[in-house]
């Protein structure tokens, strides 16, 4: 929102009299529980959980007790950012916190636990998650396995926890990826989390094992399942753990928010990123909404500190609002300020 009110400040300066509907927007990525937490009646729920490392840190998620709905980022307890550079270590991280997050909110028996899979640290398929909801890995010794990216092959059996949980759960994905492969999280994902090529082979080699044994327990398999290679995997464990419906997380939020009946009635869509490049093309949210608009016959401009070739085609007007003889600390502790000056110079041009 505070972007929102610098793009207002900006068009303000120069269309005194305009109306604007600002509105948060996320993907099922990071950001999602803010646009629920926005709501009346919704409740902030803080737990203690292990990050992807296994130290502790403080989670947060929203539960709407009207509608008996938990909304839940992964990247909240398992994300890549809650992880220093220097530390990061792909064939150590788990989703262990987010199985957690998970079990804190079946407590409060919800109807549906919808998850934002999206800036995470992990590739263990949601061995992680599925240990943290009481499932239990065993190899072929009978002794119990703890199911990092290093250790899923050593996998050979899987017992369910004592008592599943009824509510019914929704991976929220912005990806279309299949578990394994060439489009697999491994090889996609895993070098943006620190995998070298050395590393991203042990990753697949591991996932394929365990998807092996996943297929033997439950006689069936979710490896090629659009979005199961989402968030390292953890839509690959969300489907196959937690019997998961994925879905795609710009068109679950926006649905929430009434963005279609928004868009149809405005002239113009503004939207924002830090980097407008080919994942903005892929189902994240500023390229939904760019497509959203087209379907409305609406002109949608995108403001963003970085912009790669390609990503124009699908906004009417890509603008940086970066200087590039500022480096990379300034422009970002100065960014509502060149956001609200690139507005005004925009609303200018539009209005010659």
């Amino acid at each position: 929102m505070q972007a929102a009110g610098a793009i207002e400040s900006g068009f303000r300066d120069v269309m005194p009299d305009a109306v604007f509907d600002k509105a948060l927007l996320a993907d099922g990525g990071e950001g999602t529980v803010d646009v629920f937490l926005s709501e009346e009646g919704a409740v902030r729920r803080l737990l203690d959980c292990p990050d992807a490392l296994g130290r502790s840190l403080r989670a947060e998620y929203a539960w709407i007790p009207g509608e008996r709905l938990a909304v839940l980022e992964m990247s909240a307890a398992s994300g890549l950012a809650k992880i220093p550079e220097k530390d990061r270590d792909i064939l150590r991280s788990t989703t262990f916190g987010t199985g957690r997050m998970i079990l804190d909110a079946m407590g409060l028996d919800p109807e549906t636990i919808a998850i934002g899979l999206g800036g995470s640290a992990t590739n263990d398929a949601g061995a992680g998650m599925a240990s943290g909801l009481g499932w239990t890995f065993q190899n072929s010794r009978g002794r119990t396995v703890e199911p990092s990216p290093g250790n899923l092959s050593e996998i050979a059996k899987i017992l369910p926890p004592p008592k599943p949980s009824p509510a019914k759960i929704i991976a929220l994905c912005d990806v279309r990826n299949p578990l394994l492969g060439a489009r697999g999280c491994s090889r996609v994902y895993g070098p943006q989390k620190g995998a070298g090529a050395g590393a991203v082979e042990i990753l697949e080699a591991r996932l394929k094992s365990f998807a092996d044994v996943c297929e033997r327990h439950f006689g069936h398999s979710h490896r090629d399942t659009p979005g199961a290679g989402a968030a390292g995997g953890t839509g690959f464990g969300l489907l196959t753990f937690c019997g998961a419906e994925v879905v795609a997380g710009f068109d679950w939020v926006a649905g929430r928010l009434g963005l279609d009946a928004r868009v149809a009635a405005c002239d113009l869509v503004i939207t924002g990123e830090g980097s407008l490049d080919s994942q903005t093309l892929e189902g994240k949210g500023p390229g939904a909404l760019a497509a959203l608009a087209k379907k409305h016959g609406k002109p949608c401009i995108a403001f963003a500190g970085r912009i790669e070739n390609g990503a124009q085609k699908i906004f009417s007007r890509c603008i940086a609002i970066s200087d590039p003889a500022m480096g990379l600390a300034e422009n970002l502790s100065r960014g509502a300020e060149f956001l609200r000056s690139a507005c005004t110079r925009t609303a200018r041009i539009l209005l010659s």
